[in-house]
């Protein structure tokens, strides 16, 4: 058994255990002068320093605030190659259709994943998840769906597999774009062979699907959503970023984990997910970079709904290399206060993977925790264009 005191915390600042609803996600707990035991990667106590046991093996922080690990939801960190061509027509007045006839666009990506070797994907993804890290990140979301044919997805799956050895990831398999053609046939083989072998090898937790006016239909992600659930994989549903289709509604009646994007939702959809235990999952990251109408994350909470936060890292539509930058974002663009978004970035993104045991500095959680540069948790929301994190740790071992 091993056991380390952390002490020298300024504020211990943590939401409880679980995912919170509506009000309640502002209700931290902060304790002053604070310190945490950690008992074999899990917290065996918390509390005032002056009420703290005896322990030999002491870990000083040096006086500065300690939250919880952040944890991300929702990214997309392995592709190949790049969208910088794009990225400067857009912003130059370019309409996207014409980017993509042009050979670039979210089809540019696809054809560059498919064309690498696990072994490349580990490669490029390997920094983007380490810059992912220092910013806070303890355990990380990563969805295949760049490469549309099934062995394209199942390497991207693969290389998420051999990174994690070094990282603590969520793998996903994200049904992404449909084919051009035979799109009836491509959904069959998605729920026929696809998801079979995904299940039967391990590879992913959870299948994601994009249901979109240009993308997935509801009767589609109905489809690959009962596909899912019959081989024991949980669902999660990219919806409303553009159009209110149905996907939301549909996903809260079929329990899926969550719902990301949310720019489109009106009060049905808003309705929907606060009457379910499906966790709303903004990404603030796409509003900035595309310059979308934000979620609306401060109707969503007022609603009763379980918000999370992530950084939807991609390379079209949200360059975020930080899940702090996203919390920060997540008060200035949808509304959220200081409190709530911390509460979004921890337990309720982790109940947005199906976690239940990270995400509050209470005692039997593991060990996740940040300590800041200063000694104001407030830092963490507040700071734009710097890191507040000084330390990460993982099971209570610095990473």
């Amino acid at each position: 058994m091993t056991e380390t005191l952390f002490t020298g915390i300024s504020q211990l600042v943590t939401p409880a255990p679980g995912p919170q609803r509506g009000a309640a996600m502002r209700e931290l707990t902060v304790v002053e002068n604070a310190a945490l035991l950690v008992r074999d990667g899990q917290i065996a106590w918390v509390g005032p320093v002056r009420e703290a046991p005896s322990r030999s093996d002491k870990h000083d922080l040096g006086g500065v605030a300690v939250v919880p690990g952040l944890i991300d939801p929702h990214t997309h960190a392995v592709w190949a190659g790049n969208r910088l061509a794009d990225f400067e027509a857009r912003v130059a007045g370019v309409p996207y259709e014409t980017i993509l006839a042009a050979g670039g666009g979210i089809r540019s990506s696809i054809a560059a994943t498919a064309a690498a070797t696990v072994d490349q994907l580990v490669a490029l993804a390997r920094p983007r998840l380490v810059a992912l890290r220092q910013s806070g990140a303890t355990t990380i979301e990563v969805k295949s769906g760049y490469g549309m044919d099934f062995d394209a997805e199942v390497r991207m799956l693969r290389a998420v597999q051999v990174l994690s050895r070094e990282f603590d990831l969520s793998p996903t398999l994200l049904i992404h774009v449909p084919p051009t053609e035979n799109r009836e046939d491509y959904v069959r083989g998605v729920c026929d062979t696809l998801i079979p072998q995904v299940a039967a090898e391990s590879l992913a937790i959870a299948v994601d699907v994009f249901c979109e006016a240009e993308a997935f239909s509801v009767e589609e992600t109905r489809q690959i959503f009962v596909a899912a659930q019959a081989h024991g994989l949980k669902v999660k549903l990219h919806a409303d970023q553009f159009h209110a289709i149905g996907g939301t509604e549909l996903a809260c009646q079929m329990n899926a984990l969550s719902v990301d994007h949310l720019e489109a939702s009106g009060p049905a959809q808003i309705a929907a997910l606060a009457a379910s235990s499906t966790v709303a999952t903004i990404l603030p990251g796409v509003t900035l970079h595309l310059g979308l109408l934000a979620a609306p994350g401060r109707a969503l909470i007022d609603a009763g709904a379980a918000v999370a936060l992530g950084t939807d890292l991609n390379p079209g539509s949200s360059p975020l290399f930080s899940v702090q930058m996203a919390l920060a974002l997540a008060v200035r663009l949808n509304g959220l206060i200081p409190a709530e978004a911390l509460t979004a970035a921890t337990v309720n993104a982790a109940a947005a993977l199906g976690l239940s045991d990270r995400g509050s500095l209470s005692a039997g959680m593991r060990a996740d925790f940040l300590a800041l540069h200063g000694p104001d948790w407030r830092e963490l929301p507040y700071t734009l264009g710097a890191n507040p994190v000084r330390d990460v740790f993982v099971k209570g071992v610095k990473r």
